[in-house]
């Protein structure tokens, strides 16, 4: 159990450490301002960039393993989600059948159907 602790603390130190990296150019003046990027801005922000995302990968990563392992310890339970709900179909309109409502629909799906057969006014 410790040694996830120490991962996640180093794994997190990688991603302050990162942050730092990118934000050092900026901060420190090294940098100049309103110019595009030098060489060296780029390589640290950049290098920054890829240790912080290792880091917080790592931070993940190991925050997942103590979850588990105290999970397995009997320390914390794992809540079960609660089922959805099944939707409620809505009854049609009373008095309504289904051949009126095929009727009533039979315009609409013709329009949609020459709508899907012309791409800007020209039929395909």
């Amino acid at each position: 159990m410790i040694r996830r602790f120490v991962g996640a603390v180093a794994a997190a130190l990688a991603l302050l450490a990162g942050l730092w990296l990118m934000i050092a150019p900026f901060a420190l003046g090294t940098q100049p301002e309103a110019d595009d990027w030098i060489d060296a801005t780029g390589t640290e922000f950049f290098t920054g960039l890829g240790v912080a995302v290792i880091g917080l990968v790592g931070v993940a990563a190991f925050a997942a393993a103590i979850h588990e392992d105290l999970v397995a310890r009997g320390l914390v339970t794992v809540r079960q989600r609660a089922p959805e709900p099944e939707p409620i179909a809505q009854p049609a309109p009373a008095g309504t059948s289904s051949a009126e409502l095929a009727t009533m629909l039979a315009p609409l799906v013709e329009a949609l159907r020459e709508d899907l057969t012309t791409t800007n006014g020209h039929r395909r």
